[in-house]
């Protein structure tokens, strides 16, 4: 993507199913279990940049030792700096004591059998070290104790912290994290009282009522209880102190989760090919955490599939296919070539068939694998065209036959990132300029006002480095023509469930509708749809629809496409800029799975989705900043 967005963030769980002793005796170390953990965090570190946390939990730990233990980093280098802080506590010791997992549980932190660790992709407020997650709400009582962490954004949070306030709770923050620990929390003492009341008459001790109660805790009544009111997309991990443990998902699947489990671990992570790498495992061993249900893990190693709400219908996120999740997942990577091998045609009928002179390219990284799919499917047209021209020329007694089975496609690599550009220059046009070199090109393959030139990025938000890099700097190389592809469809709507797109006006799509309708002299729809929207805010969330889409639905699609390669182009820009999006349709044939297209259909999942596109357009039309939820 050649613009950066913040989005979802990683998950992982591991649950160990035998004494530490095991894993030392097996795999050469007590601590494997978190060198498992250590790993998963790495292999997705690409779900989180702005910092990273883990906890661990020991079980049967006996009364004033520690059995919680938690790290987090918000460090340039988070990863590295969160396992040295963790590691060193081994550092020092004899090759004996490394060997010996009793001992170093008795007497060492993130020693447990239960640990969850996190990485932080921020979509609003500092980064500061108490924003990473887990976060911990503690207490004396080990079955009160909660850790959660998540990959989670809530709709109505503002909802949420109103009813604690209302439990005669007074939060410490405002946020989506800190609401869903204290609801959670709230209920989690609720449960535990209710089985401490009931028990207590029968003659137990408290210390035996607290065995009780780790048997007893209904942890998908608790989750029901707890989430009744939730809206958004998320998974959320939770690790209750004497050793109950939980993920839960959205009833609409919008956040991914995948588990695995056996006679010595249960792990769950945000991404399958970070369990198949990290304990070596067919694909076929995992399983995804299904939608409006949770996977609960009791402090017997037992594990069990609770639904905790209303599943609703499927709406897993499509831009996890497109973009976010890493490619070496086996559908992923297909998928991701079978929406480049779709917008061949279009390509094809774009340049006329004339592969020549034409030279296909991507935008360096992640469109990579989408272009292999789109250069397959520019061979099959070159098939089709070669035998379509061979025809017609026998037909008309022209030769060349051989000219015609020597076309090739042109694939090259032609944009090059050449890292980040940090400019300490005050003067802003002199500061845009060096940042604008993001991207370098490979000179003398483009032939000058003779080759076309297409370019393939997987998706196009802002456009602005579109504008202000990659056409800029592809230009040089004086193309007759540039085109742009993408292989998503056109982002036209905020998102209000993990990803950073929650301002109308910063949306290139947007800002062509915007332009064309002024161009057709209907910008008084506007104020029409704005009238609407403060309608329909003042319905109840499950009675609102999306009327942005009025405003949309004015235009051909092409024609939005058409104004786009408009606002892209540079001033000055001598070559012809177009632009190609995928359609919703082939968006949904290629990842029939992820059919989550909120961002691109404005088809919210959820009743809050709806708010939330009403109220990023009243702001936009206040010219209020404030996000949208």
């Amino acid at each position: 993507m050649s613009e950066a967005i913040h989005h979802e963030c990683g998950l992982a769980m591991i649950r160990l199913k035998q004494p530490l002793d095991y894993y030392n005796k097996k795999y050469g170390t007590p601590l494997h279990g978190l060198k498992c953990l250590q790993l998963l965090m790495r292999k997705m570190r690409n779900r989180g940049q702005d910092g990273a946390g883990m906890a661990t939990i020991k079980l049967d730990h006996p009364p004033g030792k520690k059995f919680i233990s938690r790290k987090r980093s918000n460090a340039s280098n988070y990863l590295d700096d969160l396992w040295s802080g963790v590691y060193r506590r081994f550092d020092e010791l004899t090759p004996k004591q490394l060997a010996n997992g009793q001992w170093m549980k008795e007497n060492l932190p993130y020693t447990g059998e239960l640990m969850m660790g996190h990485l932080r992709y921020g979509t609003h407020s500092t980064n500061a070290i108490e924003t990473c997650h887990p976060f911990l709400r503690q207490s004396n009582w080990k079955t009160r104790c909660l850790i959660v962490a998540g990959n989670f954004n809530l709709t109505n949070v503002n909802e949420l912290f109103q009813e604690l306030v209302d439990l005669g709770q007074y939060p410490k923050e405002k946020s989506d994290t800190v609401t869903v620990l204290e609801k959670i929390g709230h209920f989690l003492d609720d449960e535990v009282q209710r089985i401490h009341t009931w028990h207590k008459p029968e003659g137990y001790t408290n210390i035996e009522i607290n065995d009780i109660i780790a048997e007893e805790l209904d942890v998908q009544r608790l989750l029901k209880r707890a989430s009744k009111k939730f809206d958004g997309g998320y998974v959320m991990g939770g690790m209750i102190g004497h050793g109950d443990a939980f993920v839960m998902r959205d009833p609409a699947g919008i956040r991914p989760a995948f588990y695995f489990e056996d006679d010595e671990f249960v792990a769950v992570a945000s991404e399958r090919p970070a369990l198949q790498t990290v304990f070596n495992i067919p694909i076929a061993s995992i399983k995804e955490v299904e939608p409006g249900h949770a996977l609960i893990i009791k402090k017997s190693g037992k594990t069990s599939m609770e639904p905790f709400t209303k599943p609703l219908p499927r709406a897993a996120c499509s831009f996890e296919r497109i973009y976010f999740s890493r490619g070496n997942d086996r559908d992923i990577y297909l998928e991701r070539k079978e929406l480049g091998r779709r917008l061949a045609r279009s390509v094809a009928q774009a340049v006329k068939y004339d592969f020549d002179n034409t030279v296909f390219s991507y935008i360096p990284n992640t469109a990579e694998t989408a272009f292999y799919g789109m250069i397959q499917g520019l061979e099959d047209e070159l098939h089709d065209w070669r035998k379509k021209e061979m025809k017609r020329r026998k037909k008309d007694g022209k030769k060349g036959f051989g000219k015609v089975l020597k076309t090739k496609v042109r694939n090259e690599m032609i944009v090059v990132k050449d890292g980040k550009t940090r400019t300490f220059i005050a003067d802003t046009s002199s500061r845009d300029d060096m940042v604008s070199h993001v991207y370098d090109v490979t000179y003398g393959i483009v032939r000058d006002e003779v080759d076309t030139l297409v370019l393939l990025d997987d998706s196009i938000v802002r456009g602005t480095t579109m504008r202000d890099s990659i056409i800029k700097i592809v230009s040089r190389l004086k193309p007759k023509r540039i085109i742009i592809v993408s292989s998503a469809p056109q982002i036209r709507y905020p998102d209000c469930y993990g990803i950073d797109m929650s301002k109308m006006g910063e949306f290139v799509a947007f800002k062509a509708m915007e332009a064309l309708l002024e161009q057709k002299g209907k910008k008084r729809l506007l104020k029409q749809v704005y009238k609407k929207a403060l309608a329909e805010l003042k319905k109840p969330d499950n009675q609102q629809k999306n009327v942005v889409k009025e405003l949309y639905d004015q235009f051909k699609y092409e024609d939005v496409s058409s104004k786009i390669a408009q606002i892209m182009t540079p001033k000055g820009t001598k070559p012809k800029v177009d632009v190609i999006y995928q359609t919703i349709e082939d968006l949904r044939e290629a990842c029939p799975n992820n059919n989550g297209d909120w961002y691109f259909s404005g088809n919210y999942p959820t009743p809050g989705g709806f708010r939330v596109v009403n109220r990023a357009f009243v702001n936009y039309m206040e010219g209020s900043g404030e996000r949208a939820y």
